[in-house]
């Protein structure tokens, strides 16, 4: 053959990146071995397969394009007779592509794939964070064997286990004077500064709580940066609200924070396991499955864990 799988997944990279340079800190690989490959198998096939755009990436000849078509079909194949090969032995293996939604990466994915390549260390993992609609197309164009997400919008042809329910609470600067309660409602929030986590759907899940009371928000300022809208309220600008359980009680500049439950209990957002219904699971996917429901059964999990269910903080760690 005179070309391998890898240079096609090198070069299906780049295109998809439009960039040798993303294309290679996604995989991720050194640049010079994405250059290396491409080259070796436009050499192999005797074509231009990318247009090399100064400053600007790089876009598929014609050829390419064609290429591309088929090396994505391939690709697949390949993965697929992987994975049987994997499902053939006793021991599981291979790799298993798992996205999670990138405002609650950072609280499951190392604690979940480590404390799986523990019991089973031949399996290794691609982990790709991001929105939900990145995360769903993902999973249809079968980049994605499963996602960690919340249960916001998913559409019909999506199959969602539930994990656990996280009722929404608001966070506080330590020194706020709702800070010390035991519960605050919306009613109380509403007239008060809000820092609004600005990202799709979860900016209208947090206003339609308001909502649904028939309240409004006085929304101050927006980030769709978890950390920063952490941080802003850590220095006084107002209160934000969230659902996923606050472990680290201080933003990134050594501020302390405090979280509050909210009651009466507002709706909460299910994070679970999704995938693509019309795609048969496959022995690694289920087993990873099966470990995530185990993992948050035994409270293995912490940030998934209600609010309300946290130990009395430490305040002499605050």
């Amino acid at each position: 053959m005179r070309f391998t799988l890898r240079q096609l997944e090198y070069f299906v990279a780049t295109c998809d990146a439009e960039s040798v340079t993303e294309a290679a800190l996604n995989i991720p690989v050194a640049q010079s071995s994405v250059s290396a490959a491409i080259s070796q198998l436009e050499s192999a096939l005797g074509v231009p397969l990318l247009i090399r755009h100064h400053a600007r990436g790089v876009s598929p000849t014609p050829a390419g394009r064609q290429l591309l078509v088929r090396a994505r079909a391939l690709l697949r194949e390949a993965e697929q007779l992987e994975r049987l090969a994997a499902e053939l032995t006793d021991d599981l293996s291979g790799r298993l592509e798992l996205g999670c939604l990138v405002t609650i990466a950072p609280l499951l994915l190392p604690r979940l794939c480590q404390s799986f390549q523990v019991q089973h260390p031949e399996v290794t993992f691609l982990t790709v964070e991001a929105g939900q609609d990145t995360l769903l197309e993902g999973l249809r164009s079968g980049r994605l064997a499963l996602a960690l997400t919340y249960d916001l919008d998913i559409p019909a042809d999506v199959e969602f286990e539930p994990l656990a329910s996280l009722p929404p609470y608001a966070l506080f600067p330590a020194d706020h004077p709702l800070a010390e309660r035991d519960e605050v409602s919306l009613a109380e929030l509403a007239d008060l500064p809000l820092v609004l986590l600005d990202l799709p759907l979860s900016r209208d899940y947090f206003c339609d709580l308001f909502l649904a009371a028939g309240l409004q928000p006085t929304i101050v300022k927006r980030s769709p940066h978890p950390e920063m809208v952490r941080t802003l309220v850590a220095n006084g600008l107002g209160y934000t609200i969230l659902n996923s359980r606050l472990l680290n009680r201080r933003a990134l500049d050594g501020q302390p924070l405090t979280g509050v439950p909210i009651t009466p209990p507002a709706r909460p957002m299910t994070i679970g396991v999704a995938s693509l219904r019309i795609v048969p699971g496959t022995r690694l996917s289920e087993a990873f499955a099966a470990h995530c429901r185990a993992a948050v059964a035994s409270a293995q999990v912490p940030a998934l864990l209600a609010i309300s269910d946290e130990p009395e903080p430490d305040h002499s760690l605050l």
